[in-house]
Formats: structure tokens, sequence, C-alpha cells
């Protein structure tokens, strides 16, 4: 374990504070001066909050194991006691705050980015810190003003508490499924097939040994091309479906028994069907991003749709507010707590998934053939310098508003009579993310060309490829 962390002058990348972690790239930004140095700034600020103690988990990527043990390093000289739990997927880690009620902690992680990436996701209570909080970690960890102490390290292992938990909350109904998993080589590789299985699945596992080089593809559901295999395999099985993983576990992508893709705002549209006549009038939390198709449903079950910003802690800090029972995002977090703890867990939603599957005899595509398919664009992103793109945002939202409603709670969403078109500032990165979706293919393309243009005549921004 390092020693004398405290004492190592250490620049550090103010680039890798983001949104909602911390994220860079390992040999650069996350070398061990560094790692020690946000443990020591976590170690702190826990302590600040009243927490002595922290729970630290880490990936499978080959950079995690250095950087765990640099971060707990840190965290210990501070005073604060630490519980390592080894390699899980990020929902076993909140869990595992949970389980041994140690309110906070830090996640080794960068999802679903390349190899060359690392990062941590840090929580304090019940929940992981974003915005303004992940800048006073930074600012923290920049002046030196660290606690000093000697914290005790121990260890624990809360895998088979974590599946079995989930077991015990889902129990499926008669029909045996055939479900092919597909986990990218990434963490969930030791953990879905062993729970799929668990509860009563037959499984076809596909890339579900631990390979942090990714050698097939990427672990990031949302990419079409990371799901051509998947598709393939339940065409060419004759699987009931196809679940995917991303790197650390909390966002899933789903593909029906026919391969098509079921994006995250039609996932919903099935968890909403079972949630909503149990919470009849609760208010539904719809990420700008999803289709008018999802705010329709929720609409038909007697919901109240509320459009809120993309962001899984930005989610999660909302549905604690107003205590929301279930939302989720297009890109596969869903956030379960109407029997749930309320975190993003691709594991957990594929149970419930498999459990809506497994109590009818009609297919997943059967399921979803009565809502309606609106022409839409993929998610777009589109290069814009970080000190450029929000005033771009603000030009569109302003341009469009006098003429037709705009939901302005992340970026503006531009509401036309057949359709809607989106541009908002990624918090990730020097982008914009823009999407529309309309009533017909015509009225599409006209969306498209009137985002377009009135984006594109912004100095600094990228072309835009739909």
């Amino acid at each position: 374990m390092p020693q004398g962390v405290i004492a190592m002058p250490t620049m550090i990348n103010p680039e890798i504070f983001r949104e909602y972690d911390i994220r860079g790239i390992a040999s650069r930004d996350l070398i061990p001066e560094v790692a020690g140095r946000l443990g020591l700034a976590i170690g702190t600020y826990l302590q600040a909050a009243g927490e002595g103690r922290a729970i630290v988990g880490m990936d499978n990527r080959a950079s995690s194991p250095d950087i765990k043990e640099n971060v707990i390093a840190g965290i210990l000289e501070t005073g604060c006691n630490v519980v390592d739990i080894g390699l899980v997927v990020t929902p076993a880690f909140y869990y595992s705050i949970i389980l041994y009620d140690i309110g906070g902690g830090a996640m080794i992680t960068a999802s679903h980015n390349p190899p060359e990436f690392n990062g941590m996701k840090v929580a304090c209570g019940h929940s992981t810190i974003y915005g303004d909080e992940i800048q006073t970690l930074r600012r923290l960890a920049e002046s030196g003003d660290f606690k000093r102490g000697h914290g005790n390290l121990s260890s624990d292992d809360p895998r088979d508490s974590y599946i079995n938990m989930i077991i015990e909350k889902v129990k499926l109904g008669p029909r045996r499924l055939k479900v092919v998993v597909d986990c990218g080589n990434g963490t969930a590789s030791l953990f879905a097939p062993k729970l799929i299985e668990g509860l009563g699945c037959d499984v076809i596992p596909l890339y579900c040994d631990s390979d942090p080089t990714f050698p097939n593809h990427f672990p990031d559901p949302v990419r079409p091309a990371n799901l051509t295999d998947l598709i393939q395999a339940v065409r060419e099985k004759e699987a009931d479906l196809g679940v995917s993983f991303d790197g650390d576990g909390d966002r899933i992508g789903v593909v029906d028994e026919k391969g098509n893709i079921i994006w995250g705002d039609r996932l919903m549209i099935l968890f909403w069907r079972e949630i909503l006549p149990k919470y009849p009038g609760t208010t539904a939390i719809v990420e700008v991003k999803c289709s008018q198709a999802l705010v329709e449903e929720v609409e038909r079950l007697g919901g109240k749709p509320m459009f809120y910003r993309t962001g899984h802690s930005l989610i999660k800090a909302k549905m604690k507010e107003i205590g929301a029972v279930f939302t989720g995002e297009m890109s596969g977090h869903m956030f379960f707590a109407d029997e749930y703890f309320g975190f993003d867990d691709a594991l957990y939603a594929a149970a419930r998934l498999l459990r809506i599957l497994s109590n009818t005899d009609k297919s997943l595509s059967d399921l979803l053939s009565d809502v309606p398919y609106y022409p839409s664009t993929p998610e777009t992103r589109v290069k814009c310098p970080d000190n450029v793109k929000f005033r771009v945002v603000e030009s569109v939202r302003d341009h469009f508003k006098a003429r037709y409603p705009v939901v302005d709670v992340d970026g503006a969403r531009v509401l036309f009579p057949d359709g809607w078109g989106l541009v908002r500032a990624s918090n990730t990165g020097p982008e914009l993310v823009m999407r529309c979706e309309a009533k017909n293919e015509a009225a599409l393309e006209r969306i498209k060309g009137e985002m377009a243009g009135e984006v594109e005549r912004h100095p600094g921004v990228g072309d835009i490829e739909w």
C-alpha cells in the first residue's frame, strides 16, 4: 500500500471532474499521485459530511487495481476507515452502501469508455455526488487541506449477497425463457449470467469472459454497432430476447426475438405498464431525449409526465426529491424505487423485464406492437467547444421560442406541430447532443433541417451527421 500520499505535490487535470463523475485517461490523468490525492479529498469530504467509513470497489479495467490501491491509501491517510469490496459492478457498489450501512465511498470505473480511460463515481449518503459537489471535491483536492489520521482497512465480498438479493426480490412466472446475454467482456461478465440462470432462465452467454481489452466490442449498448453480434445470436438461437450490459453494469440494452433493438424509452413503456396501475396519478419523470410515444403512454396510463434533465445522478436526486417510483434514460439507465432502492441497476432491470415476459405467452415484439413508432434520428453528437456550446443552446432556444413551445429544463426541446427537435450541451465533453422525432418521414426531414440550420450557423460547431 502506498505511503505518504499527503506529502505528494500533484498537478491535477481539472477536466477530469465531469458533471456526474471523475474520468480521464488512466496513464495520464490518474497516475498514482493523482489517485492518492483524490483519495485524500474523498476521505476529507466524507468526514466533513459526518461519515467516517468508505466503501471502495472497482470494475475490471486493467488500470483499476492500481488506481483503487492509491485511492484507498489516500482515504486511509485522512483517518477514514475503508471497506474494500473488490471487483464489482457499480450497482453492487451502491447496494453495498445499504448492505454494510456505510454512507459513502468510491467506485473505480470508466463505465462504457475505451480501455485507456478510467475514473470514479463518488457516493456520499445513498447517492452519487454531481455538479457543484464534484467541483467542491476538485477544489479540495487542489487545495491540499486534508484531514490527517490513520484509518483501518478491511475487505468484504458483496457479490453473492447482491445476486441473491435480486433473485429473492424478483420471482419469474411459469414461462421458461431463453436469453442471450452479452456482457461485452465487461465487469457484468462476473454477474449477469449467474443472476439470469439463478432466476430460472436458459442462458446463452456472449462475450461473458472478463477481459479489460474488450476484444469484441466496447461494452456500450447505446451504439447499434455493439449490438450486431447480439442480434445475430438471438436470431440464430431462436432466443426470446437478448440483453446487453455496459462496462460497469448500470446500463442495459435489449433486443427482441426478431433482433430489433428496444431503446430505453420503449423499454420504459413496458415497465410503466406494470408500475403505473399500482401508483395511479403518479409523476413520471421523462428524460428530454425520450420519444413522444413514451409521453403519450404515460398519459394513457394515468400518469403525469414531467420532462427532466439527462444524467443518472441528476435523475436519482430528482426521484428522491419528488418521491418518484420509477424512471429511466434513453441510454439504458433504469431506476426502480417501487420494489427496489432507486439506484440505476441494469441487472435488476433485466430481471424485471424477464418477470414481465415470463408471465405472458406474448413475445417481446408483440408486447410493444401497439406502441406507435415515430421516425427519429439517433442521439447525435456534434463537436462544439465547451466555451461555446451553452451559448449555442441558448441562441437556439431563444430563436424557436418565438414560434413554438420549448421545453428548456435541459437544453431546448422544440415542440413542432408534428414532432420535436432537441439540442442540449453535453455534460461530459465538448459536444452538443441532438435528436429529432416526427409523425412521419417528411416531417422528420423538415425538423432536422430547421434544427441543423439554426445550430450550424454558429462558429465552432462541427458537422451534423444524423
